[in-house]
């Protein structure tokens, strides 16, 4: 038996064995009225804090784990999931499906999708947020008028700097598009490189030579065995003195006491982070503290457009789904 929600089901007019769909109270109180037009589905509605029983897990076919969910509900959620005998598609409105759960899924023959895609601009503009406050030296000046000092200070500006941006998928790709308008430099890496990126690309192969060149790197790679510490001390190293870091991808790519070794040393002058290698952040980690480090908890992507936009894409796979179509951002079981 699974605990942790409740469901609410209606069956569907228009569907002799509907489809149940299973998906948190604020998707539907969001997205009900789209959601509820597609043909031959019945909502099972999960609401934190409360209870299912074994007849409603056994009706789930299409399940979603939604930005609303994380952190606090998204383990009772997932178990729901999989205890559920009759899943057949499993969704996650977020691009990484790194965490062993999803293979757990994959395993069992579920189908597994993400929402690739629909962060890339809202993560982009975070991104360029933290590059200006950053050079503009923001935490000081808000520390500042916390004392009530009225200090002004010479402060560095992005234009004519170099960003490298790991990662070349829709989060870099946007960053890089929208650095360039700033009369950023930007050069690029990824895996393998296509010819149709918007900046110079190299392979990351070339992360070293790369690194001494730059006065800001940026990661938003996936977490692959390849990627996991990809930024350890070897590479702090390389940096410049006083280059700033800013990582939107995911907390294990980086050699965290590295990283803070470099933060105390000057080698790195600032760092952004949205991600960390656990999540929630210890309390009791140097980086809270830190007068150089802005820490904005897993929030880049958590913009009401960037809910639509993953919407959209669960929309048009339940479509697909209930009409037996191939599926957008399906992930092969490895």
């Amino acid at each position: 038996m699974a605990g942790g929600c409740t469901y609410r089901a209606g069956m569907s007019s228009t569907a002799d064995t509907p489809i149940g769909v299973f998906l948190s109270k604020s998707v539907w109180d969001d997205f009900g009225e789209p959601l509820r037009a597609v043909d031959g589905i019945e909502p099972l509605v999960f609401v934190p804090g409360e209870h299912v029983d074994r007849h409603t897990i056994e009706r789930i076919e299409v399940a979603s784990l939604s930005s609303d969910l994380w952190p606090d509900w998204s383990a009772p959620y997932m178990r729901v999931c999989l205890d559920a005998p009759n899943l057949r598609w499993m969704h996650s409105f977020s691009a990484g499906v790194d965490h062993p759960v999803w293979q757990m899924f994959l395993d069992r023959g579920v189908r597994l999708t993400n929402s690739s895609g629909a962060g890339g601009t809202s993560i982009a503009h975070h991104v360029i947020l933290q590059l200006l406050a950053m050079r503009r030296d923001l935490p000081a000046m808000l520390r500042a008028q916390a004392r009530h000092e009225w200090t002004q200070r010479n402060v560095g500006d992005v234009e004519n700097t170099l960003i490298g941006v790991l990662g070349m998928g829709p989060i870099g790709s946007e960053t890089a598009r929208i650095a360039a308008a700033f009369g950023v430099r930007v050069i690029g890496m990824r895996r393998r490189v296509t010819g149709d990126e918007p900046c110079e690309t190299w392979t990351l192969d070339r992360l070293h030579e790369l690194l001494p060149m730059v006065d800001a790197l940026v990661l938003a790679l996936p977490l692959t065995p390849d990627t996991r510490r990809l930024i350890g001390p070897a590479e702090f190293a390389l940096l410049r003195p006083g280059a700033h870091f800013v990582n939107v991808g995911r907390g294990e790519l980086v050699d965290e006491p590295a990283l803070i070794e470099a933060l105390r040393s000057g080698r790195v002058g600032y760092a952004s982070l949205d991600v960390t290698e656990v999540e929630p952040l210890d309390r009791d980690s140097a980086l809270w503290d830190m007068p150089n480090v802005i820490i904005t908890p897993h929030s880049s992507g958590s913009t009401r457009s960037n809910r639509e936009r993953a919407m959209g894409i669960f929309l048009d796979n339940l479509r697909r789904f209930a009409d037996d179509t191939p599926l957008h951002n399906e992930i092969e079981r490895a």
